[in-house]
């Protein structure tokens, strides 16, 4: 599992652009609702938990797309399932790669982006905390949709709309969390269920993809 990590880092530092691009893209994203809904304090502290976790969301999706892809197309893919390593163990070195070049920089940039709009202090540590299992299982749930739609025409369009109706439940308590914070509630319940959509996204997750990485190879 280490070499397969430390492959996954090495492939993306050769391939820093996507990373970049992800990073990019949810500051810009973050940045243009401001100008989209105005500059008050008050609007923008409101609605600050739900534009970070929708950026992070669909900046998490950006390089999913070359997750399985290039290995398949250079045949390196089929080298490491006959190399004996299981499939669910491919899939879940994956999953932890993608999450330490994407998620962990999305969860670094969360915190300024939320101070930029005006999110109330209490809050964000709890939207910070949020966002760490949240990211998790934003990985987990795109390596599984790299993995099924890996070959198929237009995989790249078919992964969003596969992807994204899954992450529904997170982004909805993701967010729910930080608004309990900012009311002066306890966010303790969103955060549990964050915890409780991550223990039950592993097993599954890494089983999908399994699956389809069996199908893909053979």
């Amino acid at each position: 599992m280490r070499r397969l990590i430390a492959r996954e880092l090495h492939l993306s530092l050769r391939h820093g652009g996507d990373t970049l691009a992800a990073l990019l893209f949810f500051l810009l994203v973050v940045a243009l609702f401001p100008l989209a809904i105005g500059p008050a304090p008050e609007t923008l502290g409101r609605l600050a938990p739900g534009i970070v976790w929708v950026s992070a969301l669909l900046a998490a999706l950006l390089p999913l797309d070359r997750l399985f892809g290039a290995e398949l197309e250079d045949g390196s893919l089929d080298l490491l399932l006959l190399s004996g390593i299981h499939p669910a163990a491919l899939a879940a070195g994956k999953a932890i790669g993608h999450w330490l070049v994407t998620g962990v920089p999305l969860l670094l940039a969360a915190a300024p982006l939320a101070v930029m709009l005006h999110l109330p202090e209490e809050a964000i540590p709890v939207l910070l905390l949020g966002l760490l299992p949240g990211t998790m299982v934003l990985s987990l749930l795109g390596t599984a949709g790299a993995a099924l739609v890996l070959g198929a025409r237009r995989g790249g369009v078919l992964l969003p709309l596969l992807v994204l109706p899954l992450a529904a439940p997170v982004l909805i308590f993701g967010v729910a969390a930080a608004d309990a914070a900012s009311g002066g509630l306890t966010p303790r319940p969103h955060l549990l269920l964050l915890a409780a959509f991550l223990a039950g996204s592993l097993p599954l997750s890494l089983a999908a993809s399994s699956a389809a990485l069996r199908s893909a190879a053979e």
